[in-house]
């Protein structure tokens, strides 16, 4: 059976590549500290050693849109193209070729339907900064296959947070029964507090970070018991008018389970939101 080697969560901030590469007077004042943040969490998946990457994100409506927004999407082909125009153009992105993990994309699908869970399925994804943005950070050879999960975290109606706990906690169990001798990390990215063409949006921090202290510390913890009782699909509202990717966090949790307390953790103010990244090893840190 599969081996679950790493689980890792992180937010997804789409200047890092542009931020990390830049030189000179074009360099950013944040870049060096960024980057050292970024090479000590890359380590902690380099150390798992993994073959396969099983990615969670949310499609920011580049594929997906309002004619057809399925709740949560299992991409299913052998390759995806991956980054679109506005990415490239104003990112400063790179157009990227991922290998996709087939087989187990149809054992997520047929094992996550007959657990109750609907699944939509795509043979012609394209990915966004949502995966790609953790690949460049995490693993930018880009060499192992994956196996992309998309949620709706934008269009109501939602799922509810407890669906994406749930959700987590169901791909944990799935990928352990997958009949392959393999070394899976799961990934998952969303957000902390943060507000998008609203008026917090360029603060010197998230524009919540009372929010982001508790939320940091729920997962940090695993306080799976305190952060549902406290976040729902109108609260989120609060911490800003984009928090709700705050749920690919707890989907990040259910996969972790309840109280495991993350064996890496970090985290940087930037100039409009908090980055934090967070890494689990399921069976003990690889030596």
């Amino acid at each position: 059976m599969a081996s679950i080697v790493a689980v890792i969560a992180s937010t997804h901030h789409p200047f890092y590549y542009r931020a990390s590469t830049a030189t000179g007077e074009d360099r950013p004042p944040f870049a060096d500290e960024w980057t050292r943040k970024i090479l000590a969490f890359r380590e902690t998946l380099t150390r798992a050693n993994p073959d396969v990457l099983v990615m969670v994100g949310s499609d920011h409506f580049h594929q997906l849109w309002l004619d057809n927004m399925p709740q949560f999407l299992v991409g299913k082909a052998p390759f995806y193209d991956a980054n679109w125009y506005n990415e490239e153009r104003e990112f400063g992105l790179p157009r990227m070729l991922l290998k996709g993990q087939e087989d187990l994309s149809a054992h997520v699908l047929r094992a996550g339907l007959d657990a109750g869970f609907d699944l939509a399925f795509s043979n012609e994804l394209r990915i966004d900064h949502s995966i790609t943005c953790p690949i460049i950070t995490l693993r930018p050879e880009a060499d192992l296959p994956i196996v992309p999960i998309y949620t709706n975290i934008f269009a109501p109606p939602l799922p509810q947070p407890k669906r994406f706990v749930q959700l987590g906690q169901a791909i944990r169990e799935i990928v352990e029964s997958w009949p392959a001798d393999l070394r899976v990390a799961i990934i998952g990215t969303g957000h902390l507090s943060l507000e998008l063409g609203g008026p917090r949006q360029f603060g010197p921090h998230g524009p919540d970070p009372e929010f982001d202290q508790r939320a940091v510390e729920w997962i940090a913890t695993g306080d799976l018991d305190n952060c549902l009782r406290e976040v729902t699909l109108d609260s989120l509202h609060a911490p800003g008018n984009a928090t709700h990717g705050f749920m690919d966090f707890m989907l990040m949790m259910g996969v972790a389970g309840a109280g495991a307390k993350a064996d890496h953790v970090d985290t940087l103010d930037l100039f409009h939101t908090m980055e934090a990244y967070f890494t689990w090893y399921p069976n003990g840190a690889p030596a």
